[in-house]
């Protein structure tokens, strides 16, 4: 099956809700984990899975996934194999619009998915976090002989009403769908949790292009699997929903949608607990990245003696090319080449590539976007009122989000960007 298998990944959206991380970039290539971007986690569950034919199908603010991509994942293809990760960009056949849902982004890109005749497409979500083996739920796609399978995930009722929520038989197929209701029917015998759609999708090859091509001509469609190929096909043809298989091995399913600050936030600090749900060191089920040829992390100054500049981090991920010199990192995700410098502290905060923090400076539940510059002695999360006024994003939790584009002004602390850089976003 695999070899007769196309995956689309969709990584187009514009990620709204997670702004200002997503002013220049789209939401699959956000940082993640220090090492990571988000889209690396479907491509991995891709090439762990066996899928070796892979169109990402992209749109808004594009470059930097595009980049990541080409310098990061081509190796892993063999062309002379047959296979391939090509990076699709819109192609607006129809009129001169944007893709209008997720049926449409695959409609319009019809013809590069059929060119390879394959048997079955695998339609995948490329902005969530989460391990899992799509060869078990093509296998269970062919099983029940089914026209399209679902991957489903099990959340609380007040979570569903985000999701397109299913209602199945004792065999799980699918006879009723609701896309993100007020009032979520609950499963069976559990009046808390419902079953919701992953956005994953498993189609027969021809069956998925009839559907896409009669939703096409629909003019009140709004050419949405969820709005509309789903419920249009569950009184006439075999859909099913797949229950969500964890390759996390850790006990406990680990899905995350990092749609919004908080979320996305979260997640990474999930990462920094000493027994995180989300494994990133299992070696049966690598997430796979771009990785640069850089020196190890760097602790210095603690021979002095002088315990107030000693270089140390607790509970914190630090990547490679980072020197902490005699700050200190408790509870953060330090990506690469960050440099923490004297009696600087950074806590429960998340910094990105190429940051420098200046001395006595002070970090405490915020986000800090690439090749930004802290100022010697600025404090940022202790004073809310004051970051905002600053022109800093503060989310609703209380977390500061700097950007590059937060440029100092003429009366205030303000940051100091270089505008030579030329490391990608």
């Amino acid at each position: 099956m695999l070899r007769n298998t196309t995956a689309v990944v969709l990584a187009g959206g514009k990620g709204t809700r997670l702004e200002p991380l997503t002013l220049d970039r789209a939401k699959p290539a956000v940082p993640f984990g220090g090492n990571y971007r988000i889209i690396d986690f479907v491509l991995s569950n891709a090439i762990n899975s066996g899928l070796r034919r892979l169109l990402v199908l992209t749109q808004y603010k594009a470059m930097s996934l595009d980049r990541h991509i080409n310098l990061g994942w081509r190796k892993y293809f063999c062309p002379e194999l047959g296979e391939f990760l090509d990076v699709v960009p819109p192609q607006q056949r129809i009129d001169e619009q944007w893709y209008q849902g997720t049926a449409d982004a695959v409609y319009q890109n019809i013809f590069a998915i059929e060119k390879d005749r394959p048997e079955y497409v695998i339609i995948l979500a490329g902005d969530h976090i989460y391990k899992m083996n799509y060869e078990t739920m093509l296998d269970f796609h062919k099983e029940t002989e089914a026209d399209m399978t679902v991957g489903a995930l099990t959340v609380d009722r007040e979570s569903a009403k985000q999701f397109g929520v299913i209602q199945v038989d004792q065999n799980n197929r699918i006879y009723g769908f609701q896309e993100k209701p007020r009032e979520p029917t609950t499963m069976p015998g559990d009046d808390r949790n419902c079953l919701a759609s992953m956005g994953i999708y498993v189609f027969n090859a021809r069956f998925l292009f009839e559907q896409l091509c009669r939703d096409a001509t629909e003019p009140d469609s709004q050419h949405d699997f969820g709005k509309n190929i789903i419920p249009s096909i569950i009184d006439s043809h075999r859909v099913f929903a797949f229950p969500f298989r964890d390759e996390n091995r850790k006990g406990q399913a680990y899905w995350r949608d990092v749609g919004t600050i908080e979320a996305y936030y979260e997640a990474n600090m999930d990462l920094v607990e000493v027994d995180p749900l989300l494994n990133l060191y299992d070696r049966d089920w690598p997430i796979r990245t771009l990785e640069p040829s850089l020196p190890p992390p760097k602790f210095v100054f603690g021979s002095e003696g002088n315990v107030d500049r000693c270089g140390q981090a607790i509970d914190s991920i630090v990547c490679s090319g980072t020197i902490v010199s005699g700050g200190k990192v408790r509870r953060s995700v330090i990506s690469t080449n960050v440099r923490v410098n004297s009696y600087a502290s950074v806590d429960e905060s998340i910094v990105f590539q190429g940051v420098n923090i200046g001395r006595h400076a002070k970090i405490r539940r915020a986000i800090i976007d690439k090749d930004v510059h802290i100022p010697a002695e600025m404090e940022i999360g202790y004073d809310l009122d004051l970051d905002r006024q600053r022109g800093f994003t503060v989310s609703p939790g209380g977390i500061v989000v700097i950007s590059r584009n937060d440029y100092p002004s003429s009366n205030s602390d303000g940051l100091l960007c270089d505008p030579q850089s030329v490391l990608m976003r």
